[in-house]
């Protein structure tokens, strides 16, 4: 079995960008069994309504197949109804915190509405996942020209990542969180220095996509660079090569492909927004690059399978 656990399907207002029923389509092009769609959907995925609208889009037999994250917002009643959703329903995986905005307006960028939300969750006693968006927009600059596209991994810099995972960590130790905090799509090496060192502290993974594993800024050079445009950016040749030596360890905890399509018009000219159908990528990077990389069979079947069972916990598959 192969789990994605980091999608974005879109649907809604957002059909025209993506559909579940494509996605899937894909996920039989490149052997993937299960996926894990991202609430920043438009209207965002916040509530069992929410929960329940989504679900009635999946096609009946694919439903084995389809599970969803519900938003994480500093309302305390949203919050404690998707906690209890987690713990009760197989569909709903986790929670997603955007600790900055990416696309769409579902983000909570004030350190004081993100302590919120560990705080509340651990008084509610929860003890699944809480996928984090980790990147500090406060540190977020005005420095991206359309015309030089690799001015985007400035404008939204490594600092702003390792920043954001630092509070991320100091608030979910502070508020005593119970559950499992996963960074996603690591784009540094110093982000994942930062994972392995509060494991000794709190329950903590990180996943990392195929393109920070493959590509560095270079890749945005010249104008064809905007399709490359994702967030957090593509960083430096050093960081792909630390990425692929913790995967390697066994260090980073399971690849996911933020599988973000996006139409041309809206990549090549405004809003030039941010992401790339990584899950064209899968089937190459799993079944051709990590052997080639050297990495065991065993970590490969503990990067797309087993960690994210034993994280997720089995009933929810």
């Amino acid at each position: 079995m192969r789990i994605d656990p980091h999608v974005h399907c879109r649907d809604g207002k957002l059909a025209y960008k993506e559909t579940i029923e494509h996605t899937l389509k894909l996920c039989d092009e490149q052997g993937v069994d299960m996926i894990f769609d991202m609430p920043n959907t438009d209207p965002p995925l916040l509530t069992e309504r929410d929960m329940a609208a989504r679900l009635a889009l999946v096609p009946r037999e694919a439903l084995k197949r389809y599970r969803l994250y519900l938003g994480a917002t500093a309302n305390e009643k949203q919050l404690r109804a998707a906690a209890g959703l987690v713990k009760e329903c197989a569909q709903v995986v986790g929670i997603k915190l955007y600790a900055g905005h990416s696309v769409g307006a579902l983000a909570l960028p004030r350190e004081a509405d993100q302590r919120k939300v560990y705080t509340i969750l651990a008084e509610a006693g929860y003890q699944g996942v809480l996928a984090v968006h980790a990147e500090k927009e406060k540190l977020f600059t005005r420095s991206f020209n359309p015309e030089r596209p690799a001015s985007h991994s400035q404008a939204r810099g490594p600092e702003a990542e390792i920043a954001s995972i630092t509070d991320q960590i100091v608030f979910a130790c502070a508020a005593k969180f119970q559950g499992t905090l996963h960074i996603c799509h690591l784009s540094t090496g110093a982000a994942l220095e930062l994972v392995k060192a509060a494991r000794d502290d709190l329950k903590i993974t990180c996943g990392v996509t195929p393109h920070h594993l493959l590509w560095s800024s270079e890749r945005q050079i010249g104008q064809e660079g905007l399709l490359y445009k994702v967030n957090p950016p593509l960083r430096e040749l050093a960081d792909n090569i630390a990425l692929r030596q913790g995967l390697k360890s066994g260090e980073i905890d399971w690849i996911e492909t933020d599988h973000a399509p996006h139409p041309l018009s809206e990549k090549l000219y405004p809003p030039y927004e941010s992401g790339y159908p990584s899950l064209c990528l899968y089937r190459l990077l799993i079944e051709e690059l990590l052997p080639y990389w050297g990495v065991r069979e065993e970590i490969i079947k503990n990067v797309t399978c087993a960690t994210i069972k034993k994280v997720f916990g089995e009933r929810k598959f």
